[in-house]
């Protein structure tokens, strides 16, 4: 590894009324605070997970995401926006391609000695069932992790660590609501991966790192929630740089720092076992040799 490269992170903006925990009416000021840490940074591109606004009907959404996006404009590095469910909810994909001035299928960038996968998969949530993983979305994934000749930052809106909600305000009684039910597949397809690989998500509101299969997943808490600040909203906006080591930190009221060797996060696990009552007595010990 010889050139680092600097990526600005924020996620989860909820733009609009205030909803439970999230302080939408303090969106656009506290995107003024990210666009100064963009501009002190100089990262190499800046990066939005997704959930710019807080949906109420197809009208007032457009005006909010136009916001958003008036917001995100004198930004000079490089853009890359991922939508989220609540850019979904009353908007489709190329409504949010017609705002954002963007085209939104999956796409790769290679900066420095990494290769940045934008995993652009299905966020509309239906309801009651939760997301929809889409066949082609996972085999476009899979095609790019059998491709992949260096290291991977994957970033998505929907987190897919499978990691536990117990304690989140949103999803803690709600948890088919904060991955793909079918996010095992995605898993199975991240463990073929011979390369190192570091998946960011956005969605479920706070930060958090899960380790599996030797990945490393990372949630980025939202710019507005307020259930971890005592109120007051998070300002929650990241900096990810990574060379021969990743570093992660977060900014803003909830912050949050994490670090590795980028070689650590090619070594996959050995498989789980299976139930124990599956394997006693000598069939453990075959399960062993």
């Amino acid at each position: 590894m010889t050139r680092a490269a600097r990526l600005c992170i924020v996620t989860d903006i909820h733009h609009g009324k205030p909803s439970f925990s999230k302080a939408g009416p303090a969106a656009l000021g506290l995107m003024a605070e990210f666009r100064r840490f963009v501009a002190e940074t100089r990262p190499d591109l800046v990066l939005d997970l997704g959930d710019r606004i807080s949906d109420e009907a197809r009208d007032t959404d457009l005006v909010l995401e136009r916001e958003v996006a008036d917001a995100f404009a004198p930004i000079a590095a490089p853009r890359f926006h991922l939508d989220g469910n609540h850019d979904r909810d009353y908007l489709d994909v190329a409504d949010n391609d017609a705002i954002l001035g963007r085209s939104a299928g999956h796409e790769t960038v290679d900066v420095g000695d990494w290769r940045l996968v934008v995993w652009r998969a299905d966020a509309k949530l239906h309801r009651p069932s939760g997301f929809d993983l889409q066949e082609a979305d996972l085999a476009w994934l899979a095609a790019t992790i059998a491709a992949a000749d260096r290291p991977l930052a994957i970033v998505s809106h929907v987190p897919v660590s499978g990691h536990s909600q117990v304690g989140n305000f949103w999803f803690q009684h709600n948890s088919r609501f904060s991955t793909y039910p079918t996010a095992e597949r995605v898993r199975a397809v991240l463990r073929t991966a011979a390369v190192p690989v570091v998946w960011i998500s956005g969605h479920v509101h706070w930060n958090t790192l899960t380790m599996v299969d030797g990945i490393a997943h990372i949630t980025l808490q939202s710019l507005t929630e307020t259930f971890t600040t005592a109120g007051e909203p998070a300002g929650a906006f990241a900096l990810l740089e990574l060379s021969d080591e990743v570093l992660w930190r977060v900014h803003g009221r909830d912050p949050f720092a994490w670090s590795t060797r980028t070689e650590a996060l090619a070594r996959r696990w050995l498989s789980p076992l299976p139930d124990f009552r599956e394997v006693v007595g000598s069939r453990m010990h075959q399960a062993a040799e």
